[in-house]
């Protein structure tokens, strides 16, 4: 039966490691990952794609200061604009090329600007931890912390800003989403978490200078739309325990108490796996069949069953041979 699918394309799927990632790279790399995704399409699945972007928002505050003075200043939510135009284009002219190449035909795919709702109390909003943006010297830091920018070290490579980044508790467009994917549109949404807005009381929305979790927001925008599967592609296969160690092991199934317990004994890193089994929890608690996370060249096999690990409600874990 043809299900509702959410694709997130993670990091991996768009700028590989130790690419520059230039549009040349990204576009090729974006062409290659959406293989698995334009089979789905094949098979009548109706499929929505979200994308990080983390690498293109890096870029545009690196042109924006380079042209500071000389040009407007860019607060991160039109950041976070710019970059879903941006991807947004590079994804569905890519998607459409893979399916005319592929004998698919060529159905109609729509990038959706989308904003993001997040509660400017949300206790993150005052803590930020989110890096973005170039690498500064210890000097360079010293002058931005005094401009009021929260600044750290970031991995002993230099010093970031650090942003908020709060919780998603709405998808702004989804009604736009849901009535094009009715009709038959590929939509790409959400890019990069979504543009975080607050709404105030007279019911207007402003920008938040914020990031908001591309995996949390696909999960919010899968719940509003119904969605059956999340496809989670990332830098690996599959989800493993002891993650780098003399005893690490992939899991083919997850349920949700099995990754909640796991993500409690410290298991899935905060900045990388962790998001992603915070969302596929979430999702799966609001009525998602299930999520299955995997790589971008394992897609197909992993909606199969034959690759990747799937998270469901009441499936065991079991490690994989």
């Amino acid at each position: 039966m043809p299900e509702r699918v959410l694709v997130a394309l993670g990091g991996n799927a768009l700028v590989k490691t130790g690419q520059r990632g230039t549009l040349d790279e990204q576009a090729a790399t974006v062409q290659s990952a959406l293989a698995g995704v334009a089979e789905l399409i094949r098979r009548g699945h109706r499929v929505v794609l979200t994308h990080g972007n983390g690498p293109q928002v890096g870029q545009i505050l690196l042109r924006a200061e380079a042209a500071r003075g000389q040009a407007y200043d860019l607060p991160l939510d039109v950041c976070v604009a710019q970059s879903q135009g941006e991807t947004g284009y590079m994804i569905q002219q890519c998607l459409q090329n893979v399916l005319r190449q592929g004998g698919i035909g060529d159905p109609p795919v729509a990038t959706v600007v989308t904003r993001t709702l997040v509660d400017p109390e949300d206790p993150r909003m005052s803590h930020p931890t989110k890096p973005v943006g170039p690498f500064y010297s210890k000097e360079q830091a010293e002058r931005w912390r005094a401009t009021g920018w929260r600044i750290a070290e970031d991995a002993h490579r230099g010093y970031r800003r650090l942003v908020p980044s709060p919780l998603p508790i709405g998808i702004v467009e989804t009604p736009v989403v849901r009535r094009l994917v009715e009709a038959g549109v590929i939509v790409i949404a959400a890019g990069g978490g979504g543009i975080p807005v607050r709404r105030a009381r007279d019911g207007t929305l402003a920008g938040v200078e914020a990031v908001v979790d591309k995996d949390l927001a696909s999960s919010r925008l899968a719940v509003e739309l119904g969605m059956n599967t999340v496809l989670d592609l990332t830098a690996v296969e599959q989800v493993k325990l002891n993650f780098g160690q003399p005893d690490e092991r992939n899991l083919d199934k997850l349920t949700v108490e099995e990754a909640k317990r796991y993500l409690a004994e410290g298991h899935f890193a905060p900045g990388s796996m962790g998001p992603k089994i915070e969302a596929a929890i979430w999702f799966l608690e609001r009525g998602g069949r299930g999520v299955i996370i995997t790589s971008p060249e394992n897609a197909l096999a992993a909606f199969d069953g034959r690759a990747g690990t799937r998270l469901h409600p009441v499936l065991s874990a079991q490690p994989r041979s």
